[in-house]
């Protein structure tokens, strides 16, 4: 074999162990992201299990956002070790390995900002509490996609939340997750989804508001929906 035979194959080796190296110190990272993504959804869990309270429900509620607030804090640092190691220009080329994670961190994200303040979170918010930017060309950055995604697996986790609360003596909460869920499949038909996962996973969003549907339902034949809060009256000038 000629030297520069020798050469060339050699230049190949170096690239690939490099790659290797590099995927491989993802890795170690993406395990770090992934626990603490465990740990935030053990403590949102807990939201299923809470007996209703009138007087105390959102208080400890808003315990188990703080807490996850908290974790959320060490993801921000395991993203900015994750965004040093990704070579510049080369994001999706190591995607596969951080996406999953990442889907299920929005997921969290927007369970937490529905649950403290009954709004859907936008994409920006996201990036800034993962501590990723926005923007593809800003550098390493929150997908699209994954955001997404995220989002459709918020809508099987309150429709579990929505028959839950029932049974947990709240029955004002499947009112609420009701009307947010249908608003989220309004938005989402707004979008032309050609992506096959995308496409998938919004079919199974339908379900997951037949499901709530159902809970309400149940409320209204069962007498226990409660009744709309009286308007305050506009005085008239």
């Amino acid at each position: 074999m000629s030297t520069r035979i020798t050469d060339i194959f050699n230049s190949f080796q170096d690239y690939l162990n490099n790659e290797q190296e590099i995927r491989e110190q993802i890795r170690v990272i993406v395990k770090d992201i992934e626990k603490s993504a465990r740990d935030i959804l053990m403590i949102l869990q807990n939201i299923h299990n809470t007996v209703y309270d009138a007087v105390n429900e959102n208080i400890i509620v808003a315990e188990y956002c703080t807490k996850a607030r908290e974790i959320f804090g060490e993801v921000r640092i395991q993203y900015a070790n994750l965004a040093k190691v990704v070579p510049n220009n080369q994001y999706y080329r190591y995607h596969d390995q951080w996406r999953f994670v990442t889907q299920r961190l929005c997921f969290l994200v927007a369970l937490v900002i529905y649950l403290e303040i009954k709004v859907l979170v936008t994409k920006d918010t996201v990036a800034e509490i993962l501590g990723v930017k926005d923007n593809r060309e800003e550098g390493f950055h929150l997908d699209l996609e994954d955001f997404l995604l995220g989002l459709l697996q918020l809508s099987s986790e309150l429709s579990r939340f929505a028959v839950n609360s029932v049974t947990n003596g709240d029955y004002d909460r499947p009112i609420e997750i009701a009307r947010f869920v249908n608003e989220l499949n309004a938005g989402f038909r707004l979008l032309n989804l050609k992506n096959d996962m995308l496409r998938k996973r919004f079919d199974a969003l339908k379900y997951d508001v037949k499901k709530i549907e159902e809970v309400v339902y149940d409320l209204c034949i069962r007498g226990l929906k409660p009744s709309p809060r009286p308007t305050e009256e506009t005085p008239t000038v």
